[in-house]
């Protein structure tokens, strides 16, 4: 069984940052896609940034150029560093685990940025 456990988040005024931390454990195969997600208030929950085991990243145009993903594999941690934050950047933020066909999600931790 796979488990993912996030750290991190909280208050911080616009153009502030923060670092969201995600420990996997469990069955874990080395090929794998670790990744934040966020959903705000009313709307969907989508992709912020991920990362392959072999070190390619992928972010969401909003969050380019301001936040940087980078992990530990053989930890399998991911760690999502937030920097000049925006009040849009507001929401819940999820930390995902994809090995193969299968997805694993976090509990989420709230992100909260004041202007």
């Amino acid at each position: 069984q796979v488990q993912l456990v996030e750290s991190g988040g909280g208050l911080v005024q616009a153009g502030g940052s923060l670092r969201l931390s995600c420990a996997a454990s469990g069955s874990i195969s080395s090929l794998n896609v670790m990744g934040w997600y966020r959903q705000a208030p009313g709307k969907q929950r989508e992709v912020v940034a991920t990362i392959t085991s072999a070190g390619n990243t992928n972010y969401a145009d909003s969050v380019k150029g301001r936040f940087t993903i980078f992990r530990d594999v053989g930890k399998n941690t991911a760690v999502l560093q937030m920097n000049s934050l925006k009040p849009e950047d507001t929401g819940v933020y999820y930390c995902n685990l994809k090995i193969g066909v299968l997805g694993y999600w976090g509990q989420g931790t709230q992100v909260t940025v004041s202007s």
